[in-house]
């Protein structure tokens, strides 16, 4: 697509592709259609998403999302329903990726001497097996909502829905998990 052309809608014009992709299914009218809106929801989504890959994929995302619900919606103005389509896909990306954030288990618990790049297999394999030690020593609640979370991958709505623990007892859970897994793991770490 580009974006750097732009081309200005007519409500009429859209309104015409609009209904011509409706009665016939073809999706070149639409394509046609969504083309002449596409500079717009780029921008759409460079401004909430701030980032330039994301926001072209986005725009490629919001073009399959429109071939299902332009069909189930009475549209009045095409490019004032498109932006607020295009709105609430980012805010749903944001939201999405706010409640699965990304943390892998050496970002939860530091292993002690993780910054020695020369360990071999085999201290990488005892210190697992110290973190496994220390998971069992958690209380119930700590050990399920931090297995859930980090090693399940599961949002913090997630862990809710599953435990049937308010949300800010899995947030105050996995807080208190990490830190006593930490300190345990530096205790395993001073005996040897």
């Amino acid at each position: 697509m580009n974006y750097s052309a732009p081309s200005y809608p007519t409500e009429s014009g859209d309104e015409q592709l609009l209904l011509l992709y409706r009665d016939t299914g073809d999706l070149n009218y639409l394509g046609k259609l969504y083309q002449s809106h596409s500079e717009m929801v780029y921008f759409v989504c460079l401004r909430y998403l701030q980032d330039s890959e994301r926001s072209k994929d986005a725009v490629m995302n919001i073009f399959e999302e429109l071939i299902s619900k332009v069909n189930k919606q009475e549209i009045h103005s095409f490019g004032k329903w498109l932006y607020v389509l295009s709105r609430n896909h980012c805010l749903m990306q944001l939201r999405s990726a706010k409640n699965k954030q990304q943390i892998s288990i050496d970002e939860f618990v530091e292993f002690p001497g993780s910054l020695h790049p020369d360990d071999d297999h085999e201290d990488k394999e005892q210190k697992l097996t110290s973190l496994e030690h220390c998971l069992e020593k958690l209380p119930e609640k700590q050990k399920k909502s931090i297995d859930l979370f980090f090693l399940n991958e599961k949002c913090y709505n997630e862990v809710s829905e599953i435990t049937g623990y308010s949300l800010k007892e899995v947030k105050s859970y996995i807080q208190n998990g990490k830190r006593n897994l930490k300190n345990c793991m530096e205790g395993t770490h001073e005996q040897e």
